[in-house]
């Protein structure tokens, strides 16, 4: 006779016992089959490099390029202030880049003016406004041009940049539309908040094919260059 503490094997309880048992058995075995087949899945898949961060954020249908290659082979992208003197210095020798790879590389200018430089701002929206008319290089040149003169001054340069504009022969008016326009400050802000994104923190900085460059010389700059269009 069972006891009253174990059921016997035809007894309900009995039967609930062995019918758990075998759901465990079950589910065991889907756990250890599922997990054979992911493993098979992932050691199978070739190993891939992980995309560029921010890939996306790096030039934008409306960002400045200077250079138009038949066929491109690298793109380079400049993140600049015209204030900056690290900036200015180099800029010289990033057109000779330009002369040299002009023809193999895009390179591409967005604006970050450092809220360190007071006239940072002002200069990027006179760039932009001279930009509407077609004179992004020509302005942009000119504040590095002019760039002692004005560099760390409190008050506005503004009344300075226009007669930049005036010089350059442009639309005064449409000039100084463009500057007072809100879009032109959201274009700017754009390319900032692109930069921030992409962990820009000081100018000059350049990517080049999407990797941030760390410089040490010229020549390193130009090799990188090399290398990136053989």
């Amino acid at each position: 006779m069972a006891s009253a503490l174990t059921s016997s094997p035809g007894s309900p309880q009995g039967t609930a016992r062995r019918v758990r048992f075998v759901i465990w058995i079950l589910l065991a075995v889907l756990v250890a089959s599922g997990a054979a087949w992911y493993f098979a899945l992932t050691s199978a898949k070739p190993s891939q490099e992980p995309p560029l961060a921010g890939a996306e954020q790096l030039v934008r249908t409306d960002s400045h390029r200077l250079t138009s290659p038949a066929v491109e082979k690298a793109q380079l992208v400049e993140f600049l202030d015209f204030e900056c003197e690290a900036c200015r210095s180099i800029h010289p020798f990033v057109e000779e880049l330009k002369q040299e790879f002009g023809d193999r590389v895009t390179f591409v200018n967005r604006y970050f003016p450092l809220s360190s430089h007071p006239n940072s701002g002002p200069a990027a929206l006179a760039v932009e406004a001279a930009a509407q008319q077609g004179r992004f290089e020509a302005m942009s040149a000119r504040m590095f041009e002019t760039q002692e003169q004005w560099h760390g001054k409190a008050e506005s340069q503004g009344p300075l940049f226009r007669t930049f504009a005036e010089e350059l022969g442009l639309d005064l008016a449409a000039f100084d539309a463009a500057v007072a326009d809100e879009k032109t400050k959201e274009r700017i802000r754009a390319d900032i908040a692109d930069g921030t994104a992409l962990g820009v923190t000081g100018t000059p900085t350049f990517f080049l094919n999407g990797e941030k460059l760390t410089l040490t010389t010229k020549q390193d700059f130009r090799q990188k260059l090399l290398d990136a269009v053989k």
